[in-house]
């Protein structure tokens, strides 16, 4: 039997008896100007929000959502949320009005919290018009129901409301990267269990920092950023927009920090805008001096007081974790799924093994099925999809296992390696499998190639489309092209032969959550890659050139 973990809402209330006078949220508010907020600060905004949502005489449990890019007051709502007695239910903050009406519909959201947003008069058409809204401080402009400033004005409650640990907390509607998105259930123990456990293997306290900028309807920032901070009572602070993203960054400066791969990598083609690859790598090198200069390079990036440094979401280009590690900054991979609450596999410092994930996280089960599936089993898997009992039958074992999707394998010390997407996987018109993902992180290497995508169903062999960096473009094409020219034969050579790439293509668009490439958390959607340059794979297959520029 494990042992015991403790509930988000009790631990968030011995925290505000404790040190009410601690900051706890930091939130610029325009012209370089922040608010500060305490725990007290928080727990009284919260208390007030709650008690206005009782007075509401809503069913017990109603699901209630929350539209807006991170802010202070997002947290505040779901712990309003979460003292009422119902259930949060986060949306993406740049859907279109489509999937907006298709979340808060199929949700049966009955109120929604609307914030921080960039295009607010184009999802507001997707929210139905029976549903009141709630504008939070940050709010874009247009008509609401009701104010942050009308539920500031009840009392605030008395009481220290407890959920049971079974009782569902929140709905995580899941970006995929294919179809639909499915409602994830996680109860307060899910939530509880994850956090305990996972904060604790970091060492994690109040003296730390964190920078809050991946979406918090993410489970990954969720998880990381709001419970972890209560959980441990670090401050958080939040970034304000793109543009002021280096000064939010370097005020916080964190000592803690989640990114993803993309993240990861346009930070060092920041340094590479400022000083060349192989300049920085030559000063990098030299003994004494290599490692100020890394210094160096973290503290322009805000980075330099970070002591916990994760990526996770996507595989990242071992490349890429070496560069970090030159600079004196180690970058660990985590593995998790939303189904999991982003609680799976860990590389913890001084584990590190090039290519393989860490071990796993304590108290996680794990088995490759026949068909190379990982599968995972802790207390942090999702009670299923809300009202898809079909596909949580598909997804959840009958004897208690996640179905991740992913392929992998592990080594005698329980290591994880994946080694692909079941459902990625494509098939050449030769009838021969091939998983994408390992040859993308192959040709992640070059210093230019900020995005790749392999396709190849129903081709005779794959093609590798990729979009260049804009860093160097003055850098002449005859020497890119030969360069990658070089890095495709280099990749070739250690490919299976039917896994061998025709050809490269660099094409033209830049690939973006903003117009549809990308998922809310950065992740390629295959699907829309696939879509946009389909109708060209024959001709590009067809052409005889080894690199291919989309004009």
């Amino acid at each position: 039997m494990s042992a015991a973990f403790r509930l988000p809402l009790d631990v968030f209330y011995e925290r505000e008896a404790r040190h009410p006078r601690q900051r706890f949220l930091v939130q610029p508010i325009g012209g370089g100007q922040v608010e500060t907020l305490t725990w007290a600060d928080v727990g009284h905004q919260a208390r007030c929000a709650a008690h206005w949502l009782r007075a509401r005489e809503l069913p017990q449990g109603s699901h209630i959502a929350l539209i807006s890019k991170n802010c202070a007051h997002w947290i505040i709502a779901d712990l309003a949320i979460w003292m009422a007695g119902h259930v949060s239910v986060p949306l993406y903050p740049n859907l279109t009005a489509d999937s907006v009406n298709q979340v808060l519909t199929h949700s049966e959201s009955v109120l929604a919290f609307i914030g921080k947003l960039d295009d607010w008069p184009g999802m507001s058409v997707g929210v139905p018009a029976d549903l009141p809204t709630i504008s939070l401080p940050l709010h874009p402009p247009g008509e609401f129901d009701f104010s942050w400033d009308d539920l500031q004005r009840s009392s605030p409650i008395q009481d220290d409301p407890r959920p049971a640990a079974e009782q569902l907390a929140t709905i995580i509607y899941t970006s995929g990267t294919t179809g639909l998105p499915k409602g994830v259930m996680h109860s307060f123990a899910n939530l509880g269990f994850a956090t305990t456990r996972g904060t604790q293997l970091f060492g994690l306290n109040e003296q730390d920092r964190l920078l809050s900028y991946l979406p918090l309807c993410h489970v990954a920032e969720r998880m990381f950023v709001e419970l972890a901070a209560i959980y441990t009572g670090q401050t958080v602070f939040f970034a304000e927009s793109l543009d002021t993203f280096i000064t939010d960054l370097q005020r916080a400066r964190p000592t803690a920090m989640f990114g993803v791969p993309r993240i990861w990598t346009k930070f060092q083609m920041g340094v590479y805008g400022k000083i060349p690859a192989k300049r920085l790598d030559f000063l990098l090198g030299l003994p004494f001096i290599g490692k100020r200069v890394g210094h160096k390079v973290l503290a322009g990036l805000g980075l330099d007081a970070l002591r916990v440094a994760l990526s996770g979401a996507a595989p990242v280009p071992q490349t890429l974790l070496s560069w970090y590690r030159k600079l004196g900054l180690d970058v660990l991979e985590v593995y998790g799924m939303t189904e999991s609450c982003g609680y799976s596999h860990i590389c913890l410092p001084g584990q590190y093994k090039q290519g393989w994930i860490g071990k796993p996280c304590p108290e996680v089960e794990v088995r490759i099925d026949e068909s190379g599936e990982v599968q995972v089993r802790s207390q942090a898997n999702m009670l299923g999809y809300f009202k898809e009992p079909q596909k949580t039958a598909e997804t959840l074992t009958e004897d208690g296992f996640l179905r991740t999707g992913d392929k992998g394998e592990q080594d005698a010390e329980g290591r994880l390696r994946l080694t692909g997407r079941l459902k990625e996987i494509f098939k050449t018109s030769k009838g021969k499998y091939v998983a994408p993902a390992p040859i993308e992180n192959r040709l992640a290497v070059h210093s230019r190639i900020e995005q790749v995508c392999v396709v190849g169903d129903g081709l005779s062999a794959p093609l590798g489309l990729c979009v260049l960096s804009n860093v160097n473009q003055e850098e002449a094409r005859a020497s890119l092209h030969s360069s990658l020219e070089k890095l495709l034969e280099e990749v070739n050579a250690v490919l299976d032969k039917h896994e061998r790439l025709r050809r490269l293509v660099v094409v033209k668009d830049s690939w973006a959550v903003e117009n549809g490439f990308l998922t809310p958390t950065l992740k390629i959607k295959r699907n829309v890659i696939e879509d946009t340059y389909g109708a060209r794979f024959e001709e590009w297959s067809a052409r005889s050139e080894a690199v291919l520029w989309q004009d």
